[in-house]
């Protein structure tokens, strides 16, 4: 006989899960206490490295359901949720979601949402991509200076060469002028 689990997560302690447990409960699914997993930690870390799900993985056994509210509850990624759901339907395990009107995941029409859900994050991805990309060359095109503004003036970088050049230390310098090595190999790196 099969079991049913629920996984609840929310990034931050302030936070609580009581959401959606509730959610789970009316949408009809009777999960015993006992089989909800419930944790605090950041979508962006990958399903098996959470301590919660890592523990949840261990209790499943073909057969079960897992249910979740939520794709986003499962991962931040469109890859770390594919994996997770392939790994899950490998082992027998269904996975149902909520938010897409209860499909199981690892069922043919779940396979097939969940590939057009990773296609339209894939294309968004790469859309943001194409719009970052545009702005920075828009703002060098327009003589902004991009990155984290230089810590040495340039007349500090020209005495920095000078000293380098007459045999001073990395390590006197960066002393000298209150940066780290790192800082003054730059200024050399840039001279070259």
């Amino acid at each position: 006989m099969s079991r049913t689990f629920a996984y609840c997560r929310v990034s931050t302690l302030d936070q609580t899960t009581d959401n959606q447990v509730r959610e789970i409960e009316a949408a009809g699914f009777a999960v015993d206490p006992k089989r909800i997993v419930s944790e605090t930690v950041s979508g962006s870390v990958c399903a098996v490295e959470r301590k919660g799900f890592a523990k949840l993985l261990d209790r499943l056994e073909s057969g079960d359901v897992l249910i979740v509210t939520k794709l986003d509850r499962l991962g931040r990624s469109a890859l770390d949720v594919r994996q997770t759901v392939d790994r899950l339907a490998a082992e027998g395990i269904r996975v149902h979601c909520l938010a897409l009107g209860g499909v199981d995941l690892t069922s043919p029409a779940g396979k097939m949402t969940m590939g057009v859900i990773a296609a339209v994050a894939e294309f968004e991805r790469d859309l943001l991509i194409e719009r970052t990309q545009a702005g920075l060359s828009r703002a060098k095109a327009s003589g902004k200076v991009l990155g984290r503004p230089q810590s040495l003036s340039s007349d500090q970088q020209r005495d920095i060469r000078a000293a380098r050049a007459s045999g001073v230390s990395l390590g006197e310098l960066a002393k000298r002028y209150s940066v780290s090595r790192a800082a003054i190999q730059r200024v050399e790196k840039r001279a070259a």
